[in-house]
């Protein structure tokens, strides 16, 4: 059973006392049963598993990764990873206690997201997009934890909707530590740094200007409420935007300042209502289910005009609207830090939950269940639901670790 804590004027849903501590189990594989895999991450040299704890039963995320295959470079960012996980401490922010080796192979332990990452569920449950009081609930979760990276000196880099996570019992989580970047040198803060993080191509949609910019005013801590702008766009429509331009467009349309808005959609005579597809948007946040630019999609044998994909009004808050709008400003300095962020009229709808007032929030969406003891060294099938829905089917994978 879940209980609620206050985290000074805030409310949080957490689970049971202890339910995402793990430093406690032991540092020892044979103590540990692979139950299924969950992901691949760290350019596909990572393979993330559903584990059992043998001694007390708790199920715990381990994400293995060989030694001997990855480069110099790819030791340091994993070594910064392990080093950050020490030095952090914050509720919203997924970091690994337990970290030993076996032969060659490095065992980071987290604890189990059994609702995945925001990605997944937005592939899985909410294709075309999720309502704005989810939205609200999973940025708010996000924000407070680039606040303690920002406070203390660090960006983050990799700010996207697969590196939000969420545990059973309703908390959010922010990973992807890999990317964070120090900003402090010989004991001050710098104002700007340029290190361009080594990311693949796919991160691009989500970074600044001025990060993709490299030029000599470099970037700082701002970069990260840009991608904070495009994560938003993402969880709205279900789509990412720029993803489906090459590279160079990208690049080209970021630097002028082209970005994404949003896009409230006007209802449609119910005559015309009968051929269209049924949104899986989510319960309805009170103040309108949310769509983006690039949301209405073309049917096969329709004119690209006729039909959009979801059938009814979509009208975005006020709000909304002015959250995206603050965090894609082109200039850094004219977007608000994270701190500021919280205080938006967006997020006075993140309210205390209770269990079952979670459970409606995230509908229709279920979290994982625990296979039957079925070694991970067998072939994996897919993960079932704890309960199955009416028409949902399970994620392929539940966490995506894509760098």
């Amino acid at each position: 059973m879940s209980f609620l804590s206050c985290d000074g004027s805030e409310y949080t849903l957490q689970g049971p006392a202890g339910g995402d501590d793990i430093t406690g189990l032991s540092p020892e594989p044979a103590h540990y049963q692979l139950l299924s895999e969950l992901g691949k991450g760290f350019n596909n040299l990572s393979q993330v598993s559903m584990a059992r704890h043998m001694p007390t039963g708790q199920l715990v995320a381990v994400k293995q990764t060989n030694l001997d295959e990855c480069t110099e470079e790819e030791l340091l960012q994993l070594m910064n990873e392990v080093l950050l996980s020490r030095l952090f401490r914050h509720s919203n922010l997924l970091t690994s206690r337990l970290v030993f080796c076996s032969s060659c192979q490095l065992w980071v332990l987290t604890p189990l997201m059994a609702y995945g990452s925001a990605d997944a569920l937005l592939r899985t449950f909410f294709p075309d997009g999720m309502s704005e009081s989810l939205i609200a609930y999973l940025l708010h979760g996000v924000l407070k934890a680039l606040d303690y990276l920002h406070r203390m000196g660090y960006v983050h880099r990799g700010v996207k909707a697969s590196h939000i996570l969420l545990s059973e019992e309703g908390r959010v989580y922010l990973s992807g530590l890999h990317s964070v970047y120090s900003m402090m040198r010989d004991g001050k803060r710098m104002r700007a740094v340029f290190d361009m993080p080594h990311h693949s191509p796919a991160l691009l949609p989500w970074l600044s200007p001025e990060l993709l910019r490299q030029d000599l005013h470099g970037y700082g801590v701002k970069s990260d409420i840009y991608s904070l702008g495009i994560v938003a766009c993402e969880l709205v429509s279900g789509r990412v935007p720029f993803q489906d331009m090459p590279p160079t467009q990208m690049l080209l349309q970021k630097l002028r300042g082209s970005h994404c808005c949003l896009l409230d959609v006007a209802p449609f005579p119910l005559g015309e209502l009968g051929g269209l597809k049924v949104s899986r948007s989510g319960v309805d946040s009170g103040i309108g289910e949310s769509v983006a630019t690039g949301s209405l999609t073309h049917s096969a044998t329709a004119p690209p005009t006729d039909r959009p994909q979801s059938p009814g009004p979509k009208n975005h808050s006020a709000t909304l609207h002015s959250l995206v709008q603050l965090c894609l400003q082109q200039q850094p300095e004219r977007r608000p830090s994270a701190s500021e962020l919280l205080s938006h009229a967006f997020f006075k709808q993140v309210k205390r939950h209770t269990g079952d007032s979670f459970l409606s929030l995230m509908y229709p969406a279920v979290p994982l269940s625990c296979p039957e003891d079925r070694p991970v060294s067998s072939p994996p099938g897919p993960t079932r639901p704890a309960s199955p829905s009416a028409t949902a089917e399970p994620p392929e994978a539940a966490w995506d670790f894509s760098d």
